[in-house]
């Protein structure tokens, strides 16, 4: 059995890496190659402890596991992350674990990396203005993915802490090199080509009619019942795009839309679909959005390269 630590995970596994693999990986769900498990959702000791269990299959690849999310909020008063991510790969010959790999940054990239997937497909090859809502630790993961396929001259930053959006914006200026600034809500909806939503909201963080024609919207942060960032309004009059649709209308950003009566799931269609011949951006007047509530295969896609990757590399512990 092998191990990859975080800090091997992060060396060896890029942002460009972790695009074409989970590329890769919605590809092959499209095409029926791989298989998504029902989600079993935990609790720790402490009711506000929590952990997901999300499996599945790549048969193609001969990849199959299950990844653990946890969130611990207690850990934050000693010093330590709130969230963690472990994946176990099992061999797909005897059942047998085959590696754990220590994926929170992993996750991290992976998350990233689908935005980036869709954004390249969706949004307009001459998108230059980006609008982030949110500043915390995954909003920079989604920069780096959305700069990677799009040719980013201005990032805006809308967030409910003024301080960190002006922190996170002279980081943007000082790593990158790009203009960037912190925004009204307004403001940063009206401005931008692609807005990308990172955040645990439970309420729109801006109105529809904000949202100018042609705009290409990637919705990460809803992954359960309640959370919700858009308007289900500006969802009704978009073009809907998702990793799994089930996901997106029972513990996604189209959940209220749903519920609502608003939209029906056959609006909806698969980034997989895409990447294998279905209609995407019709033209560029559409508002296109992704909802992005995260799956097992995205995990066991990015813990697999890392693993070859850091085997290759001699950095994979066996033990």
């Amino acid at each position: 059995m092998f191990f990859v630590s975080e800090e091997r995970a992060k060396r060896v596994v890029s942002t460009a890496d972790a695009i074409e693999t989970i590329e890769d990986m919605f590809r092959e769900y499209g095409q029926g190659e791989a298989v998504v498990f029902p989600v079993v959702m935990g609790k720790g000791p402490d009711t506000s402890n929590k952990f997901s269990m999300k499996s599945g299959l790549m048969q193609a690849r001969g990849v199959v596991g299950l990844k653990v999310g946890s969130y611990w909020p207690g850990n934050r008063e000693q010093g330590k992350e709130a969230h963690a991510s472990s994946t176990l790969l099992l061999d797909p010959e005897t059942g047998y674990p085959h590696a754990f790999v220590a994926a929170s940054n992993l996750t991290a990239l992976r998350t990233a990396a689908a935005d980036a997937v869709a954004t390249k497909y969706l949004s307009r090859e001459d998108s230059t203005t980006l609008a982030i809502f949110g500043a915390g630790h995954q909003a920079w993961f989604e920069l780096l993915a959305v700069h990677e396929v799009r040719p980013i001259k201005k990032v805006l930053i809308a967030n409910r802490s003024q301080a960190s959006a002006i922190a996170f914006a002279k980081r943007i200026r000082d790593e990158l090199g790009l203009d960037a600034e912190c925004a009204e809500a307004k403001i940063a909806a009206k401005s931008a080509d692609i807005i990308v939503t990172v955040t645990a909201a439970c309420a729109p963080l801006f109105k529809a009619s904000w949202v100018r024609p042609g705009t290409h919207i990637s919705a990460m942060g809803a992954d359960s019942e309640g959370k919700q960032e858009l308007d289900p309004f500006l969802i009704s009059k978009s073009t809907l795009f998702t990793d799994v649709v089930h996901q997106s209308v029972s513990v996604g950003e189209y959940e209220a839309a749903y519920k609502a009566g608003l939209i029906t799931m056959d609006q909806i269609t698969t980034l997989g679909e895409i990447l294998n011949g279905a209609q995407g951006r019709i033209s560029n007047d559409d508002i296109t959005i992704f909802d992005s509530s995260g799956m097992a295969l995205q995990d066991l896609a990015i813990c697999s390269l890392a693993l070859n990757k850091a085997c290759k590399q001699g950095k994979a512990i066996k033990i």
